[in-house]
Parts: C-alpha cells; sequence; structure tokens
C-alpha cells in the first residue's frame, strides 16, 4: 500500500525533476543563442552543451535541495517562495563555474551563455507553476501573492463559502496574509480535487490525517490546522483535535476579522460546547438598565464582575457594588473605574449575611435594579460546611431579597444553579429554598422578582475547566469523578447575558418568574478532559493519563435544568426560556426556614440537616440513600 509519505516524496521527485531537466533546457538554448549571436561555433558544440547542460542541472538540483526548493507545492506557491527559487538559482550559479572549471577550464564555454541561461530558466520554473496554480485555479498570477514573514503555515479547517470569504479578505490585506494556508480540508467534503481562491482542497475532514502527513515531508514540519465557520462546531473540533493531537500539532481558530488583521488565537474550552454559543438580544436589557441604579451583590465573583462589566455598557445612573472579597472588590471596582471614570460607583464591602450591611449598601445606592450574585457554590467543600452554606445562600438571599424590597426596588434578580432541581447535595438544597424564600416575597411585594438557573459556568471559580488546565500543565493525572458523568456549560458572557435578560423580560413573562437558557445536549465531561488535554498538542492516555476518582458526596451523574411538573415554555428572546413554577409551599415553610437559619447559626449541623429534610421532601429521599451508602 503506498503510503502519503511515499506519495509526498513521489511528488517532490516529480517537481525536482521538472526543475533540474529545465537547468539542462536552458543551458542548451543559452548555448545556442550565444553562439549564433557570436562570430562562430565551436568545434564540437554537441559535447560542449551536453556537458555544459549536465553540470548546470546538477548545479540546480544541488542548491535546489539546499534551499528547499523541492518541497514547493505549486498550486499554492506565495511570493516567499518565488523569492526562494531566485535565491537558489543565484546559488547554482555560484555552483555552476568552479564545478565547469574543474572539468574543463571552461574551454569553447561563451561566458554570456550563463547570462542568458539564468532568466530562460526562471521563465520556464515560473512558467510551470503559473500553468498548475491556472489549471486548479484559474488564477495564475496568485504566484505573487505576499505572505508575512512570520506568518505560521497551516491547513484550512472551512466549509467552502466561510474558505472563500476569509481567502478574499486575507488576499486584500495590504501588510500581506497572516496566516500561510497550505491547503484546506472541506467540513462538507464538497470540493475534492478543486482549489478556492488558490487554495486546494484536498478533501474532507476524514482525510485531515493524511494530508498532514504529506505536508509535514514536503515542508519539513507539521502544519498547524486553523479552523473558521463550521469547523469551529463542537462535533468537528473534536474531530479536528484527535487527529492533529496524534500528530504532534495544534488545532487554532481563525479570526478573520481580528483587530491586528486576520490571526489565529487559542482554541478555548468554550468552543466544546456541544452547541453553538448564544448571543442574546440586548435591546430589553438596556431598556431596563439605561439611567437606572443597580446594585449586584457578590460582585466580586466570576458571574458577579461580569455581570458589572456587562451592565456599565448598558448605561446606567450609578453601579453599587457589595462583596465580602476585599481583594476582589478592589479588582472589580479598579475596572469599572478605568473603563467608566463617567459612571458613578459605590463600593460597599459587607456580607450577605448582615440584614444591616445591606440595608446601608440599598440606602447607599437607592436601587432600580437588584442582581443578587453571592453564594457558596463549591459542591464537595459545602457537604463539610453545612451551616455555612445554608447562612449564605439561604439566609444571604433572604436578607437581599427583604432589603431590595425594603429599598423600593423594581427588579431582584435571583441567581440559581440546575443543582437546585431534584437536589442531592447541600449546595443544591440551600439553593432551591432560596428559590422556594424568594418566590413566597414575590406574593406580597410589587417588586418583580425573576430567578435564573443555569448549568456549569465554563472557566468560572471551582469550575472544572480550570481544574483540568492546571492538571495538564503539571503533566496530569487529569482526574474524572466518572466516565459516564455529564454536565450543561455555558459562558461567563451567555451566563451573565441570561441574568440581564430574565431581569428584562420579567415584566413580560405572564407570571412566570423563573428563566433558563436551552442549553443543548449536556456535555460529557471524560470528553471534554480528554479534548482539553489534546488543545495542547498532546494525546489523552499516552501523554497525559485520565483518572477516574468516583463520584464525591452529593455529586449526580447527570443534572437537570427543571422538575418534571415545571412547564417549559418560549420566550420573545430565543434561547431563553420561561418556567411554570409552582409556588405552593407547606404552611410551616417561613417558621421552618427561620428555624434552619437559627440551627445553622448554632452551627448545628445534626438540626440543620434534619430540617433541610423537613422542608425539601426530595432533598429527603437522598438523605437517607446516602446515609444507607455511609452504614454499608
Amino acid at each position: 500500500m503506498i503510503t502519503p509519505r511515499i506519495e509526498a516524496r513521489r511528488a517532490m521527485a516529480m517537481t525536482l525533476a521538472f526543475d533540474v531537466i529545465a537547468a539542462a533546457v536552458a543551458m542548451a538554448m543559452a548555448l545556442y543563442l550565444s553562439w549564433s549571436l557570436s562570430s562562430g561555433w565551436p568545434p564540437n558544440p554537441l559535447e560542449t552543451t551536453a556537458m555544459a547542460s549536465s553540470v548546470f542541472a546538477f548545479s540546480g538540483l544541488l542548491s535546489f535541495w539546499i534551499v528547499g526548493v523541492h518541497r514547493q507545492v505549486w498550486r499554492h506557491i506565495s511570493w516567499g517562495d518565488v523569492v526562494r527559487v531566485i535565491q537558489a538559482a543565484g546559488l547554482a550559479a555560484l555552483f555552476f563555474l568552479p564545478v565547469l572549471f574543474l572539468w574543463n577550464r571552461l574551454v569553447g564555454f561563451p561566458r554570456s551563455s550563463l547570462a542568458l541561461a539564468l532568466p530562460v530558466w526562471l521563465l520556464i520554473l515560473f512558467a510551470g507553476r503559473m500553468v498548475a496554480i491556472a489549471r486548479t485555479t484559474q488564477t495564475p498570477f496568485q504566484i505573487f501573492q505576499t505572505v508575512r514573514k512570520d506568518a505560521p503555515m497551516v491547513v484550512l479547517a472551512a466549509d467552502s463559502a466561510s474558505a472563500a470569504e476569509l481567502l478574499k479578505h486575507l488576499q486584500r490585506d495590504p501588510d500581506g496574509a497572516g496566516v500561510r494556508i497550505l491547503g484546506m480540508v472541506d467540513v462538507d467534503a464538497s470540493n475534492p480535487g478543486r482549489a478556492i481562491r488558490g487554495v486546494p482542497v484536498y478533501g474532507g475532514i476524514d482525510d485531515l490525517g493524511n494530508v498532514l502527513d504529506i505536508l509535514e515531508v514536503r515542508y519539513g514540519s507539521m502544519p498547524w490546522v486553523a479552523a473558521t465557520g463550521p469547523a469551529r462546531d463542537a462535533s468537528v473540533m473534536t474531530r479536528l483535535l484527535k487527529e492533529v493531537a496524534a500528530r504532534g500539532s495544534k488545532v487554532m481558530a481563525l479570526d478573520p476579522e481580528g483587530p491586528n488583521g486576520a490571526g489565529l488565537k487559542q482554541v478555548r474550552p468554550r468552543d466544546l460546547l456541544a452547541r453553538p454559543e448564544r448571543d442574546l438580544d440586548s435591546a430589553p436589557v438596556e431598556k431596563l438598565l439605561s439611567g437606572a441604579n443597580v446594585l449586584i451583590t457578590g460582585a466580586g465573583g466570576s458571574i458577579g464582575s461580569e455581570l458589572v462589566r456587562q451592565c456599565a455598557r448598558f448605561g446606567p445612573s450609578r453601579i453599587g457594588l457589595f462583596d465580602s472579597s476585599e481583594y476582589n472588590l478592589y479588582q472589580v471596582d479598579l475596572f469599572v473605574r478605568r473603563r467608566r471614570p463617567d459612571l458613578p460607583v459605590t463600593t460597599i464591602l459587607g456580607n450577605v449575611r448582615s440584614p444591616k450591611r445591606l440595608s446601608d449598601a440599598m440606602s447607599a445606592v437607592a436601587p432600580h435594579v437588584v442582581i443578587h450574585a453571592a453564594a457558596l457554590k463549591h459542591v464537595p467543600l459545602m457537604e463539610e460546611n453545612v451551616c455555612e452554606a445554608i447562612l449564605t445562600n439561604v439566609g444571604g438571599t433572604l436578607n437581599a431579597a427583604r432589603a431590595a424590597r425594603n429599598a423600593g426596588a423594581r427588579n431582584f434578580v435571583l441567581i440559581s444553579t440546575d443543582k437546585a432541581v431534584d437536589p442531592d447535595n447541600i449546595m443544591g438544597a440551600t439553593k432551591r429554598i432560596a428559590e422556594l424564600a424568594v418566590q413566597r416575597i414575590a406574593q406580597d411585594c410589587n417588586m418583580d422578582i425573576a430567578m435564573v438557573r443555569f448549568g456549569n459556568v465554563l472557566g468560572s471559580s471551582g469550575s472544572v475547566v480550570p481544574l483540568f488546565e492546571d492538571q495538564i500543565n503539571r503533566g496530569g493525572p487529569v482526574t474524572v469523578t466518572d466516565p459516564e458523568v455529564t454536565r450543561y456549560f455555558m459562558t461567563v458572557e451567555e451566563a451573565t447575558s441570561l441574568v440581564l435578560q430574565a431581569a428584562a423580560l420579567n415584566g413580560h413573562a405572564e407570571g412566570r418568574n423563573l428563566f433558563v437558557l436551552d442549553m443543548g445536549e449536556p456535555v460529557r465531561i471524560r470528553e471534554l478532559a480528554e479534548a482539553m488535554v489534546r488543545m495542547k498538542g498532546l494525546v489523552p492516555g499516552r501523554d497525559i493519563a485520565i483518572e477516574y476518582t468516583g463520584l464525591r458526596p452529593g455529586e449526580k451523574l447527570h443534572e437537570a435544568l427543571t422538575y418534571e411538573d415545571e412547564a417549559v415554555n418560549k420566550t420573545v428572546v430565543d434561547g431563553v426560556m420561561s418556567v411554570n413554577v409552582d409556588c405552593a409551599t407547606p404552611p410551616q415553610f417561613d417558621l421552618n426556614v427561620e428555624r434552619l437559619l437559627e440551627a445553622a447559626g448554632r452551627h448545628d449541623r445534626v438540626e440543620a440537616l434534619r430540617l433541610l429534610s423537613m422542608i425539601l421532601e426530595e432533598y429527603t429521599a437522598y438523605g437517607q440513600q446516602f446515609r444507607r451508602r455511609k452504614r454499608a
């Protein structure tokens, strides 16, 4: 079976043979012209022609091999390749005269023939290359396109439409193309054997491995793969990563309209989402926030700080930053003051567990919109710190909602989690109680209250992505709890956009005040870990080990965004869903919540767990199951 490497070497041999034969022909033509224009011919013209042509062909062979001209693929050479051909031809001329002098002391050889042979040779070389380009692209002068000296070599992964638009943009760049595209694989596999704006289409994604092997031989190094258009979809990206990592290369994202022209950027974990990243409508959010006073609790956290950045874009009259972390609060305060020096900022260091501190914050900001992002969210850690989770996630939410109501706020938004659905852990149980408690407050006030549930946020503090990145950078192993575990993922930008959309949509939700994002299919954590290893150009299981540690206390194999009896409905914003929630709670709900907070305040873990199970029947079922496992 003929391998791609053998095919590549055969192609290089054929192109080198053409160039060497062209050298011999050029020298023969130059000698004929020199003798025809001079006073006479030598005694043995055929012998002299054969000798000089052979030496010139050998010199060309040697120089082209040294310079690497034989590695060029004619159909997509650029101006840099043209320069290398000229350099190699000049080097051949330097080799030619000394070799011929040693052979026969230049007897019968007219000195002008070398000056004639070089341009004739170059003319034949470029004519052959331009014909090859014209056969596939109909643009023979593509050979003179400029490419930046530092432009990396890449294989483009795209569909025909995206590739054509990208190549048009690259070719119009006055500073030269920022990447050197050696060829393309079509995600639709619809144009094999053809070329798009001078770039040959080698086949589909399944052919990528062979393409990389061939180009490595031709160019002496393994090119990167640049993904654009539909190739950025998670399913295609995963296939690209598998092929590329096995060959020690990398997949990069090609941005056709970057700030400094088209260029490559690192593939991010968000590119591995099993659905397109959603770009939500900002018009209703701008209407809500423009000219409003906004207070954000947990403003220094992953979600909170992004909320601050997005809110600042919509022209609020004042923004209040509330957080218990001095450093995080300093960072987000500094960001806002630098980016929006005209925006009044009120920065409050405090804990949501303190009703008085929250009341003071509300008085200082006089908010129209309050977004409650403060929470304790690390699942295994909260299993060990039950009372702290209750005081912050339940008590802090009640304090924030009551303070917002008393301050006359128009809108209050609670950030919840998918773990609040049939909770199997303390974090989810406390968030579910917070949802129910906020719904109770909504029944007795004129403040619009919205709740938002979303899944794991890529890159947020405590999420698996930073953990995996750290483990990979340390050389592994990467730890996954279970090979079958799945999670819903969204980006920080999506999560914060959803929160703001919920606040804006709440008045038009026909009484529904719980919102979720259509998150597509959940992501298998094992596949995410393997893909992140491949993003570094490594092979999982060979370069970086994947270890399975077992589910930790409170963790599920699969999460859900809604209860089975909660009806999900579309809203006017594509991808944002509203949920019909049952606001009915037991008569003793408020009293039991107060008892729960008192038990947590005394750090009575046993009583707090008993009250949690009393308030949430679905958590009681889990608690009994977990205790049975512990006894076994």
